[in-house]
């Protein structure tokens, strides 16, 4: 079997998986992170959101073969340590607005927020309404007016 290097939550790890596996079934049935969740495996829902290298990703949709050895893989459980904390101003921001309800989406949803406001940052600017639009996590529970004012609230203290 094919090994795979790459760094996950600030840490080099290498795993044994087929090249044809996707990543999120790597994260979470041979690593054991199982803050992105399984939702779709379509790249619809994006429950699965994480980060490579810095931007939104939806790992059910990337397989082994193309997550190279340098690539960093961030998933919820190492967004805290991004900035140094216990949690992520994002993160404090969902406890703050009361978003989660069930809370199955909300780790994609944070990470995709979190990418949003750095997307808007790199281009000089503010997250706006618009920004806020483009968010396309999908929340069963219907969250979206209180997760919008959370973005907000996380942007400002990212």
């Amino acid at each position: 079997m094919p090994t795979h290097t790459f760094i996950l939550n600030g840490q080099r790890v290498t795993v044994e998986a087929e090249d044809s596996e996707r990543l999120l079934w790597v994260l979470r049935d041979i690593l054991g992170v199982t803050g992105p969740k399984y939702g779709c495996a379509l790249d619809v829902c994006k429950a699965c959101t994480s980060h490579i290298n810095g931007k939104a990703f939806n790992p059910c949709s990337v397989r082994m073969k193309d997550i190279r050895p340098g690539d960093e893989i961030t998933t919820i459980e190492g967004l805290p340590a991004t900035v140094n904390s216990d949690l992520h101003p994002m993160q404090r921001a969902w406890l703050d607005y009361d978003v989660a309800q069930c809370g199955y989406c909300q780790p994609g949803q944070i990470m995709a927020a979190v990418a949003k406001v750095r997307q808007a940052r790199a281009e000089g600017r503010e997250i706006t309404d618009t920004d806020l639009d483009e968010l396309r996590n999908i929340c069963r529970c219907g969250t979206y007016v209180r997760l919008r004012e959370a973005v907000k609230a996380g942007a400002r203290h990212m």
